[in-house]
């Protein structure tokens, strides 16, 4: 689930997302972004020929989708159960979080570690789903992911730390994409070819190269393109 995550999403998750949304011109969504990947980008422009159900469960993948199939729904839940737990990981690695600040009535029902959360969300979705026409989980647990879910927001993605340095990766992601603009023979040969070919405008093949970098690799960039040589470590 983890490894599906990141392939959907951009540099620094939401932030990142949020960033593109405010620079390119038709906006972005890291979800229709992936279905574009799917189609457009994968195998050097060729694209991946998928099915309409693997396009369908792709597109509809975070929680406010609806998904046409069981497989889509498989997804759709897993993205939710992926992204808390990844969440709460990389909030207590950065300090924001200690494992006894979650809540002790969500740590009763779905475990005190990652490992014991997933366990107990990843049996009761195959429980609670076995021999249905649809994929749920039962209304003990669904309701302590919700609840864990609304903690996460209120003590992580809202709060003033996380927000500042969120907003540190927009900023960056948004020069980048500037930068690219005035520089466009910084972008990888297959880019520039999807414009000269009329497939693709300057902007979306700007949105694509950023949209699939990792982390680490935007964080070099933004260094190499704007940080004197003598400051960096």
């Amino acid at each position: 689930m983890r490894t599906w995550r990141r392939r959907l999403h951009t540099p620094f998750g939401h932030a990142g997302e949020r960033a593109l949304n405010q620079v390119c011109p038709n906006g972005f969504k890291h979800n229709e972004q992936s279905v574009r990947v799917a189609d457009f980008l994968e195998k050097q422009g060729r694209g991946l020929n998928l099915t309409w159900e693997v396009r369908d469960g792709i597109l509809n993948h975070k929680t406010s989708g609806r998904p046409a199939t069981l497989e889509g729904e498989v997804v759709r839940l897993s993205d939710k159960i992926a992204y808390i737990n990844h969440d709460i990981d990389d909030a207590i690695r950065g300090g924001i979080l200690r494992p006894e600040d979650i809540p002790l009535k969500y740590r009763r029902i779905l475990g005190e570690t990652t490992k014991a959360r997933l366990n107990s969300m990843i049996h009761n979705v195959i429980r609670s789903s076995e021999g249905k026409p649809y994929i749920s989980m039962s209304e003990e647990i669904a309701e302590a992911t919700a609840g864990l879910r609304r903690f996460m927001f209120e003590n992580v993605y809202l709060n003033p730390v996380a927000k500042r340095e969120e907003n540190k990766a927009v900023e960056m992601l948004k020069n980048l994409y500037g930068y690219y603009m005035e520089h466009m023979e910084e972008l990888p040969q297959r880019y520039l070819e999807t414009i000269d070919t009329g497939q693709s405008t300057k902007e979306q093949s700007v949105c694509d190269f950023i949209a699939g970098m990792t982390d680490a690799y935007a964080v070099k960039k933004f260094q190499e393109y704007f940080i004197p040589e003598g400051w960096k470590n």
